[in-house]
């Protein structure tokens, strides 16, 4: 079961809706010739200062979540078990029911517009850290009868509202009963408050008169958090201009129906925030049919509001009722011939084949884990990996958490100081709730490194962490982890640090799926950088809340496969489970290999909970590497990639999957190896290879590579290279796989050829996918774009599959 929400006013931003205007064309003209001016460019080009005018912010949001909701509806999505809206999104929720169609929505929602936006010399204020009762007892006690509750949206965030000075006075009171907040918001008027009762019966006398119908699925109500009675869908809009907004009811309301997933529709994330927020920190709603008729005949005697019998219902109905054929509201799923919705071309991917008639409706957003989607806040299963040097850069993650999915900054490799500026740009532009994470590549020559970074993830609170190339736990990693643990209300213990670890062996998914290791915490709590409370609760959780399992993929891989690792692995996940009795279980995502919409098909049928792709998306336009990398990369196929030493974990034998076709470094970084091997110093090489080297692969003699390698290692690793020949060597050998990073990176043309580009093979089938799109062309290619082309393609071949199943 599902529940569409609708954002209200506060979701507005310049931009929205602009990948909505050209597809529903009519519905834009009508709005257009309603609101006497171009709502297109309103939404798109503002300026802030008229987006965020009241009369001219409740328009645009209508407009852009009927046409997001109806995108929802094109795209083959079912119409939702339940509808909400968040004040001026409940005209978008009937609007969706068929209580009304687009134009009449539209003509209520620009008068409402007109009427709030009118009001002067009242004030709200956002509430943070109390609940209903204590913010009613901070008015009674300080005595602001002046001032009501307009917001519950949450459990612990609620907004008040009245005489914007009384408003303002009010914070003192409320910061000596400890608020964690007390925001004074920007607009002129008290809404949802008394004070609006003027323009609520202006607005009543306005509606008088228009088609309201009764909703043909539950509407979820403002004023009451019970659903619209057919009789009351007038009465029960009109009063919402000066009732309480009960939003934390509503969800709780619809959490004690069934509802599995939220799904908010339109711009923003704020009422995915708010939903997670209240499932987090709320019980269900159980109230029976009994209560609920008990209920709206007690609301009905205090407002005292003769009834408006719907359109299309008779009078005395509490069930929806559908209005005739010959005048249903406007908006059910798409018709061609009245609002068009553009066919493939060659600037989309081709269209999957017709699906049979029977074939099962399946959405990208139905796919993997509904729990994994809802704890880390995301409509889509879908990781992108942190990709080695900033190449998954900032943008790349904002553009990921924009899309509703979760995205990895690549931190390996980076100074501090860069990694803490990238922190500073996601937590800007993902300041609305979206899921957002930090890399955290084992470094086991340079633990320091792991150390530095973690300091900077506690200090930034940052939630979430991808633990990556781990061959075994490390004080770093177990200190980000047990940071922050504490037990909830229920007792549970609650990490405030999530770990997502990809792994490919089983002792290492072992190591992650056990509590963390008590050598570890010791000396963590000896050193005072866990608290006992911490290291205490660490024996009742495992150090990874997810595992995301890697099979063969660009950058370091065992060359595992993903028909082996998945049964495999979730074995010993269920094993371990059973063994120490968690309490949730770890769920299990997919990784290596995924370019094409049947490998990410291929990997929800065996039971994945999410996909993490990895390859496809430095050849994007937001990855941040060179052009000349992403020219060579947009042209490869699937036998385009090899095997290569990997420069990190050099000594140890670790390969990396890296790009072969248009360069030598795979070549040239095995012949290092190989050379590493059979000698134990730079001098018993032979004066021909030594030549070779020196001349051809670095351009630079050894003495100058050691000096380099001198200035950028800490002292410690110069003077253990100093008393041992052949550590010595391999530092200078490390150094070409350093440089030829750096080659890549910059773009260097005179290195072009040392190029080290870690890529999979999934790219090279990405690339047959979109031969002769426009997304041949890197420059076409934007991540969140081609991560939803992926997942959509996958769920409707799934269905068609399915369908097929038994008949072919």
């Amino acid at each position: 079961m599902v529940a569409y929400l609708f954002p209200g006013q506060g979701s507005q931003k310049i931009g929205m809706g602009a990948e909505l205007f050209d597809d529903f064309k009519e519905l834009t003209d009508i709005a257009d010739d309603i609101l006497g001016y171009s709502i297109r460019a309103l939404c798109l080009e503002g300026p802030d200062e008229r987006l965020n005018n009241t009369r001219f912010t409740q328009p645009a949001l209508y407009v852009v979540n009927a046409l997001s909701y109806l995108r929802l509806l094109a795209e083959g999505r079912a119409r939702p078990d339940y509808v909400a809206g968040h004040s001026l999104g409940e005209y978008n929720a009937l609007l969706a029911a068929e209580s009304f169609d687009f134009a009449t929505g539209l003509k209520m929602v620009k008068k409402r517009g007109e009427l709030m936006g009118q009001a002067y010399g009242g004030g709200m204020a956002a509430v943070g850290g109390l609940e209903e009762k204590e913010v009613h007892d901070v008015l009674r006690e300080h005595g602001f009868d002046s001032i009501s509750v307009a917001n519950l949206n949450s459990p612990s965030q609620i907004v008040v509202s009245g005489p914007r000075e009384d408003v303002e006075r009010a914070k003192d009171a409320f910061q000596a009963a400890n608020v964690r907040m007390y925001t004074v918001l920007q607009v002129s008027g008290a809404f949802h408050s008394p004070y609006m009762e003027p323009a609520q019966r202006e607005f009543a006398a306005f509606t008088d008169g228009l088609a309201i119908k009764a909703p043909t699925i539950p509407v979820i109500a403002n004023v009451t958090a019970r659903p619209y009675r057919a009789e009351r869908v007038a009465d029960t809009l009109i009063t919402q201009i000066s009732s309480t907004v009960r939003w934390s009811e509503t969800i709780r309301y619809l959490m004690g129906k069934g509802e599995e997933e939220f799904l908010q529709v339109g711009p923003g994330h704020v009422l995915t925030s708010l939903t997670r927020s209240i499932r987090r920190n709320a019980e269900p709603l159980i109230v029976t049919e009994e209560q609920e008729e008990r209920e709206a005949r007690q609301w009905v005697a205090a407002t005292a509001i003769p009834a408006r019998t719907p359109a299309s219902a008779p009078a005395g109905s509490t069930a929806p009722t559908p209005a005739p054929t010959q005048t249903r509201a406007r908006i059910p799923a798409p018709a061609a011939e009245r609002i068009p919705v553009p066919a493939p071309t060659a600037e989309r991917i081709p269209a999957p084949a017709p699906q049979p008639a029977a074939a099962r409706t399946i959405l990208a957003t139905d796919l993997g884990s509904a729990s994994f989607k809802r704890e880390y806040g995301l409509r889509y299963a879908c990781l992108t990996g942190g990709m080695y040097r900033g190449i998954a850069s900032p943008e790349l993650v904002v553009a990921v958490g924009k899309a509703g999915m979760l995205g990895f900054l690549g931190t390996a490799g980076q100074r501090p100081e860069r990694v803490d500026d990238d922190i500073r740009f996601l937590k800007r532009h993902l300041s609305g709730g979206e899921a957002y994470g930090l890399n955290l590549v084992h470094d086991p020559g340079h633990p320091e490194r792991e150390d530095a970074l973690v300091d900077l993830y506690l200090r930034h609170e940052i939630r979430t962490v991808e633990a990556s190339a781990f061959i075994a736990m490390t004080p770093a990693l177990i200190r980000y982890r047990l940071t922050g643990l504490r037990r909830d209300a229920a007792g549970h213990v609650v990490p405030r640090g999530r770990v997502i670890a990809k792994v490919s062996r089983p002792e290492v998914a072992r190591a992650f799926l056990s509590p963390a290791p008590a050598r570890i915490v010791e000396q963590l709590l000896a050193q005072g950088r866990v608290t006992a409370n911490e290291a205490e609760l660490a024996r009742e959780v495992p150090v990874a809340d997810d595992l995301c399992l890697e099979a063969d993929s660009g950058g370091h891989t065992d060359q595992g496969v993903a028909l082996a690792l998945m049964p495999a692995m979730r074995r010993l996940r269920d094993d371990i489970t059973a063994q120490r009795g968690y309490r949730q279980r770890v769920r299990l995502g997919a990784a290596g290999g995924i370019g094409t919409p049947d490998a990410a098909a291929a990997c929800f049928l065996m039971g994945a909970d999410f996909l993490t792709t990895g390859s496809i998306n430095q050849c994007t336009v937001e990855a941040g590497t060179s052009e000349q990398v992403k020219d060579l990369l947009q042209d490869i196929n699937i036998q385009d990639t090899g095997y290569a030493p990997a420069g990190d974990m050099f000594e140890y034998g670790a390969r990396v999957q890296v790009l072969k076709r248009g360069v030598l470094f795979p070549a040239r970084a095995n012949k290092l190896y190989e050379l590493y091997k059979r000698h134990d110093a730079l001098e018993q090489l032979d004066a021909s290879t030594a030549e070779q080297l020196q001349s051809r692969y670095f351009k630079k003699s050894f003495a100058e590579v050691y000096a380099e390698v001198r200035a950028h290692h800490p002292q410690r690793e110069i003077d253990k290279a100093e008393k041992d020949p052949k550590h010595k060597m391999a530092l200078v050998f490390k150094w070409y796989f350093a440089h030829a990073t750096r080659q890549a990176l910059s773009g260097s043309d005179e290195g072009r050829v040392d190029f080290q580009v870690q890529c999979g093979p999934a790219l090279g089938a990405f690339n047959q996918w979109v031969k002769g799109t426009a997304l041949e062309d890197w420059r076409r290619r934007h991540v969140a774009d081609i991560n939803q082309r992926i997942l959509d393609e996958a769920a409707a071949l799934m269905g068609r599959r399915l369908a097929a199943v038994g008949t072919e």
